[in-house]
């Protein structure tokens, strides 16, 4: 009898995790940049490849970081809610192009619409490795000191917007 239990034990414990890991939302990686400086870059421009912009560009500005590529599917689903917040003007959002050949980020940006301030070329991905970017879309809440207060991955919603991203922003914004 005594044989049985512990196989029996082991058993309802490994149940007890896989209930516990099955019950978590993939997407809810907790980044351990949050509350840490962003990493320091400068890359050319998507619009023009002779200027850069660098992480210093934005020292004093609450701004969004939002990763995205014209090879995403995700991207064109949260597309279209990042132009219509962009013309709000609530928060200057800037765009990663990570992994991206040039010449199709820019007829991405015409065909959908261009919600960013700017679009920073990180052709190698360099930059996203630095972030923790594991897939694109990935967007950053970066604050007026250059830290990183919050990491949304997956496409931006309409709710993750109102619930999340916005009321940080207008927090930081004070």
């Amino acid at each position: 009898m005594k044989k049985f239990l512990i196989p029996l034990a082991l058993f309802i414990v490994l149940v007890g995790f896989l209930a516990v890991g099955l019950n978590r939302n993939p997407r809810d990686v907790p980044s351990p940049l949050v509350g840490k400086p962003a990493p320091v870059f400068t890359l050319p421009q998507l619009a023009d490849g002779s200027k850069s912009f660098g992480t210093a560009d934005m020292k004093g500005k609450v701004w969004l970081l939002n990763v995205w590529a014209s090879w995403c599917v995700s991207c064109r689903q949260e597309h279209p809610l990042l132009v219509s917040f962009a013309k709000q003007g609530t928060v200057p959002i800037v765009g990663l192009n990570y992994k991206d050949q040039n010449a199709d980020a820019k007829k991405w940006l015409a065909q959908f619409g261009n919600p960013y301030t700017l679009s920073a070329v990180d052709a190698d991905g360099r930059v996203g490795i630095d972030f923790g970017v594991y897939g694109v879309p990935e967007t950053y809440v970066i604050d007026k000191a250059g830290m990183i207060r919050l990491k949304h991955t997956g496409p931006i919603t309409p709710e993750s917007l109102e619930k999340q991203i916005l009321p940080l922003v207008a927090e930081l914004s004070k």
